[in-house]
């Protein structure tokens, strides 16, 4: 079976869909799938091998010249082409303003009106390549925020369309008036169209059932799936069992218990949330050292700092660390091990949870709020807490309230990991996955 798996990159910076989407590509050729896994928007950035054909679709330069500057769209292709060249995008792309929703609702529309909209010549060209070069069995989406193209595929394709949703909603509840609307009603009509929608968790399925106003039938449940040789993972954690890892720069080595957030840099993921139980607890004179990881957005660069320096200047030496953002899968898991606990306390209610199954890999359990589809990852994996959000001294009474467990130091590090792998593993996942999308052929 040929699958072409079209993602949307993520303007230079890690995404966890962009990442979930890469290693999907792996385990469902695993399975047995030839998986071809094609960027739109810019090239995809991940911390592990690229799965992603060379060539980028939809090139984020050209969609946002067509929709602002007259005209433009209807240049011939020829002298635009050179846009789209990954090297390109990727230069422009880390130059852009940004990727705020807010900021975005008017091109998010043009983009939903599809082959109607400015973009028709790049949307065309797409259709064009996957109908007579490509030739899939399935077209899986993974995220209806592409769905504008779905009405004129279907008049060409042939085959099975699907779509994996992964945070629609978050992206189009920040849009603006009249566009936030405007762009529900389109993805709601667009996505009837799909064969099937895919989501991570049941809570995500029974919300966008709702948010969409579609039937039950419409939505299956999948597993996300990880490597499992994420850095050596496996042999690491067996091999370090009971020694002590090595300190981050900045930090400090002493038997404190360390929390650490790993996620990206921003409002709501709850960054601020953090670092508001961080001052508490510092406060409090507790003996608990916090770690902070992950890619920072201009965007939000001035408060994070702003912020991080008042409760750095609290704090004593290196117990409010900031390690930044690895470019690598190695040092990923480097600092993951350094964590006894994993906490990332989001404001909104998150649809997957990649970061807990990373953090699980290397042996780390979460404390995350009881919301959205984190009870589940905690379920599946039997090892975690929860915490009720909803005001300021609930995180920092929960991790409070954390057992002061070394990573890595006991079975329990090891079941955990093990638990994860045993779901979410690509050889699991991938072919439980290939399953459902046979359900639809």
């Amino acid at each position: 079976m040929k699958i072409a798996i079209i993602t949307a990159g993520g303007a230079g910076m890690f995404c966890g869909s962009c990442m979930q989407d890469n290693t999907l590509a792996r385990a469902l050729r695993l399975a047995g799938a030839d998986a071809l896994l094609i960027p739109t928007y810019t090239p995809i950035r991940v911390d592990e091998s690229d799965e992603s054909v060379s060539r980028v679709f939809l090139g984020g330069i050209n969609v946002y010249l067509d929709s602002r500057l007259p005209g433009w769209s209807w240049l011939p292709r020829i002298f635009k082409r050179w846009l789209d060249r990954p090297s390109v995008v990727q230069f422009l792309s880390k130059r852009s303003s940004s990727t705020d929703a807010s900021q975005l609702g008017g091109l998010t529309i043009d983009l939903l009106r599809g082959s109607k909209g400015p973009q028709h010549a790049e949307i065309r060209e797409l259709i064009s390549f996957l109908c007579t070069d490509l030739r899939p069995d399935v077209i899986l989406f993974s995220n209806a925020l592409l769905s504008g193209i779905v009405p004129e595929l279907r008049s060409q394709f042939g085959g099975r369309i699907a779509c994996i949703l992964q945070g629609d909603d978050i992206f189009l509840d920040a849009l603006i008036e009249p566009w936030k609307t405007q762009a529900r009603e389109l993805v709601s009509r667009h996505a009837a169209g799909f064969d099937r929608l895919f989501t991570h968790s049941k809570y995500y399925t029974d919300y966008m059932r709702e948010y969409l106003n579609l039937p039950t039938s419409e939505f299956r449940t999948i597993p996300l799936t990880v490597d499992p040789d994420s850095h050596l993972a496996n042999h690491e954690l067996h091999r370090n069992a009971g020694a002590t890892t090595e300190p981050l720069a900045g930090s400090t080595n002493r038997e404190y218990l360390k929390v650490g957030y790993f996620a990206r840099i921003c409002p709501e993921k709850g960054i601020f949330h953090f670092l508001d139980a961080a001052e508490d607890l510092i406060l409090q004179r507790a003996k608990v050292d916090f770690v902070i990881a992950g890619y920072l957005p201009e965007l939000h660069r001035a408060r994070f700092e702003h912020r991080l320096r008042q409760v750095q200047k609290l704090a004593g030496d290196g117990q409010v660390c900031w390690a930044g953002s690895p470019a690598e899968r190695e040092e990923k898991f480097r600092i993951l091990r350094s964590f006894d606990w994993l906490c990332v306390p989001t404001e909104y209610h998150e649809p997957k949870g990649l970061y807990v199954l990373e953090a699980a890999l290397a042996g780390v359990p979460s404390l995350l709020p009881d919301h959205g589809a984190f009870p589940e990852r905690i379920a599946d994996l039997g090892i975690g807490r929860l915490y009720q959000p909803g005001s300021r001294g609930a995180l920092a009474e929960a991790i409070g309230q954390l057992p002061a467990v070394r990573s890595g130091s006991t079975p329990w590090n090891v079941t955990l990991r093990d638990r994860c792998l045993d779901r979410y593993g690509m050889a699991t996942a991938g072919a439980e996955i290939l399953a459902a999308i046979r359900e639809i052929l």
